[in-house]
């Protein structure tokens, strides 16, 4: 905590499920790069796509590789909730507050503001800080995935002389390639439609499924999550990129405040950890 780094180590099948990720995108990359090098594809199609991978690894990697939004143990309530006798959540197993809509992850072993659920293919939580590269990741992955069968389709149905069929190494990578990108457009599909309907909602998945299993989906009321919650409040060029959102009120949406700056605040109450 307070080192600025973020890698989860004890998980060994998250990081071969993230490492396999890397793998199947390279190796997208230069199935259409050989493509374009035998003439079959033009090398603007082949530098937009290799553009569209190198999006989507920075996205994954970014998203590994940032703090999702862990509750540091000396957390408090944010604005004028610490300053009122109100009973607060703790967690027993960080043993520090707990803010609502957080939840404890067993495998990073720390408390995740609006923790949406543990994803192994990131080998990290995906919570309030790192939900927008999460997003971007899979919208590069999905954008990727149907440009390249769009350009395996126009080849198989538009090719009517052997000069542009695939021949020899190239047709078994286009096969492989082929169903690598069928099955990413349907579990990315999947994964956009759930994190889309979270973002509506304002609820995550756990909550949901927690909501599902108490069944009480009909007495669950969140509000739902502002663009600026999610992307930030910069520039529109950056909502793109795989870099970190400057929210218009990171307190909020993080869903605690640190006792420095309750103390630049006025609350003389406030303990330092």
């Amino acid at each position: 905590e307070g080192d600025g780094i973020w890698m989860v180590k004890n998980d060994p099948p998250g990081s071969i499920m993230s490492i396999l990720v890397w793998i199947l995108i390279v190796y997208s990359g230069i199935t259409i790069a050989l493509l374009a090098e035998n003439g079959h594809l033009s090398h603007a199609l082949a530098y937009l796509y290799c553009t569209i991978c190198a999006l989507a690894l920075a996205s994954h990697a970014k998203t590994s590789f940032s703090d999702p939004g862990a509750i540091p143990s000396c957390a408090v309530p944010i604005g004028s909730a610490a300053r009122q006798d109100e009973v607060h959540t703790m967690c027993r197993a960080c043993k520090s507050y707990k803010p609502p809509n957080s939840h404890h992850c067993r495998i990073c072993n720390r408390c995740v503001s609006r923790m949406d659920h543990h994803c192994p293919w990131m080998n990290n939580c995906i919570g309030a800080a790192n939900l927008k590269s999460f997003i971007l990741f899979l919208v590069y992955t999905w954008i990727g995935s149907t440009f390249a069968l769009m350009i395996f389709g126009c080849n198989y149905f538009l090719c009517q002389d052997r000069s542009c069929e695939f021949e020899g190494v190239l047709i078994q990578l286009v096969r492989v390639m082929t169903v690598i990108c069928t099955g990413s457009i349907l579990f990315v599909s999947s994964m956009l439609a759930n994190v889309v309907f979270g973002v509506i909602t304002g609820s995550g998945t756990i909550d949901r499924l927690k909501s599902k299993i108490a069944r009480t989906e009909d007495e669950a009321d969140y509000p739902p999550l502002e663009f600026e919650e999610v992307f930030g409040m910069g520039s529109w060029v950056t909502w793109f990129l795989p870099i970190d959102p400057t929210f218009p009120d990171h307190d909020r949406v993080l869903g605690f405040s640190m006792p420095q700056r309750l103390l630049r605040e006025g609350n003389e109450n406030t303990s330092v950890c």
